[in-house]
């Protein structure tokens, strides 16, 4: 996404709250470690902080070991009562955020901590999204960066906002930004799709993703499909004028062969079609049609998801060492 012109911004406040959220599932191995890194780094930016852990229902000790870690420095916890998905822990992260900007990293140290300082400086200077663009992601493997390249192709074919394939979670959002996105109300959430949304000013730096200090990432193919269809259906209904044009022009095929068939039949007489030709006409029309239907479905499925009005995530406790308190909450 290309900046937009600085014009009569306002001034950022001369003292700001940033607010670091720290989405994290199955990080036992680097919570702790990473959040005392990030206090050293932010105390040497000299700057105002509060940092917000989520923990997304994890199966091993890391809600164990960010309560712990919460005793050693100022840090509000959110732990929910099961898995919902990282979307759902952003969300939950902006909604708790109460600085004029907010910072979103993982827990696995692969957003460098001096790219902060750059962010902030972009921020001072009137741009309201600042977001990370990966340099490299050889790391990732060559099935998972070719789909990952597909996917960025194809969604913003046909979506109506540019999102930047490179670009991740890790970003600053000011505060504007933050409460444009707790408006939302959405429960099937593609989150990079709409931080593109909500517009805004917006400026992408590169940074050199770091190797994960333990552990493995909890992203699997499976779960980047079903956001990549999520992602896909959110913020499109092409694919659905795409199946209607699909079966419009096998239609038009199938009536201009059975049109051709009827008048071979008049002028030369009745033959004995193929069976291979009849199967093969079956199976592509039959696949065509369950193609249209999943398509149909999937939009459908957003539609039951947002009828039912469920909240997006269950809070369990909420530990907030700087008030020393712990509230439990279902909301």
């Amino acid at each position: 996404m290309r900046p937009s012109p600085l014009q009569d911004v306002l001034p950022r406040p001369k003292n700001p709250l940033f607010s670091f959220i720290i989405p994290a599932y199955a990080e036992e191995k680097n919570i702790a470690t990473f959040l005392m890194a990030l206090k050293d780094a932010l105390d040497h930016l000299s700057i105002r902080y509060e940092i917000i852990t989520i923990d997304d229902g994890s199966p091993d000790n890391t809600a164990k070991f960010m309560r712990e870690t919460a005793q050693k420095i100022p840090m509000k916890c959110v732990l929910f009562s099961r898995n919902f998905g990282k979307e759902q822990a952003l969300t939950a992260g902006l909604k708790y955020a109460s600085g004029d900007a907010a910072i979103l990293m993982d827990a696995d140290f692969q957003h460098p901590f001096q790219t902060i300082e750059e962010f902030i400086n972009h921020w001072r200077q009137g741009y309201d999204i600042i977001y990370g663009i990966r340099v490299d992601r050889g790391h990732d493997g060559y099935l998972r960066r070719s789909f990952t390249y597909v996917f960025y192709k194809l969604l913003n074919w046909i979506a109506k906002i540019p999102i930047e394939p490179n670009a991740g979670d890790f970003r600053l959002l000011d505060r504007k930004t933050i409460d444009a996105l707790n408006t939302l109300p959405e429960r099937t959430r593609f989150m990079k799709g709409l931080y593109a949304w909500v517009g805004f000013n917006s400026i992408g730096i590169p940074f050199d993703v770091v190797e994960r200090q333990a552990g493995q990432s909890s992203y699997s193919l499976t779960k980047l499909s079903n956001l990549a269809a999520i992602g896909l259906t959110s913020f499109s209904t092409l694919p659905l004028r795409i199946a209607m044009l699909v079966g419009l022009l096998t239609s038009c095929v199938a009536l201009s062969y059975g049109s051709w068939i009827v008048l071979r039949a008049l002028l030369f007489g009745v033959d004995l079609p193929g069976w291979s030709t009849l199967v093969a006409a079956v199976l592509f029309l039959g696949g065509i049609q369950l193609i249209a239907m999943g398509i149909l479905g999937e939009y459908i499925s957003h539609i039951f998801t947002e009828v039912k009005r469920r909240p997006h995530y269950i809070v369990s406790e909420v530990y907030d060492s700087l008030e020393s308190t712990s509230q439990r909450s279902h909301a």
